[in-house]
């Protein structure tokens, strides 16, 4: 498992989480963004793409995935979303494996939230914190349920994510 980093700290919900739920997990949820044109000036072209795939108890139950067009087509959005679809399918109270290939949305909640909270949501640098909206449902949802994220590479062989990325992609072609 060289492709996977656990990023959840100790200060997360986690330490929260029942110790049963933790040996027993039964919502394993992989998510994935995708963009393409994120570069671009002309924010008209910007289009996007999300999934998330959700097992319980190791069976397939369901795969969800988006698309965003125009200014709010970024690849971070995209990502945020893909979680926020994630979790909002599993029940409140309940222990998810989340595995992404997105160090920025493990980042938002593990590391930076804190801090962005406590400095009236701006950046080190005194600017408003970019998707807070994303960030701030994310945080409620997380908040709610006992989730573990882990992080998966990207492009590395990873059977689920390899089909949310393929999702989230075909979603961005088809619905912009």
């Amino acid at each position: 498992m060289n492709n996977l980093i656990n990023l959840t700290k100790e200060q997360d919900n986690s330490q929260t989480c029942n110790e049963q739920h933790q040996e027993h997990s039964q919502y394993v949820v992989y998510t994935d963004g995708a963009c393409a044109n994120n570069h671009l000036q002309n924010l008209g072209s910007r289009k996007a793409g999300w999934a998330a795939i959700t097992l319980i108890n190791g069976q397939l139950v369901g795969e969800q995935s988006g698309s965003l067009k125009g200014e709010d087509a970024t690849s971070n959005r995209a990502e945020l979303i893909a979680a926020i679809r994630g979790l909002s399918g599993v029940p409140e109270g309940a222990y998810i494996e989340l595995f992404t290939d997105s160090k920025y949305v493990i980042q938002c909640i593990t590391e930076w939230l804190g801090n962005w909270k406590k400095n009236g949501w701006r950046t080190a640098n005194k600017k408003p914190v970019k998707n807070m909206d994303l960030i701030q449902e994310l945080d409620e949802l997380y908040q709610n349920r006992c989730v573990h994220m882990t992080w998966v590479k990207g492009h590395s062989g990873n059977e689920l994510n390899e089909r949310a990325d393929s999702l989230a992609k075909q979603t961005m072609m088809i619905n912009t």
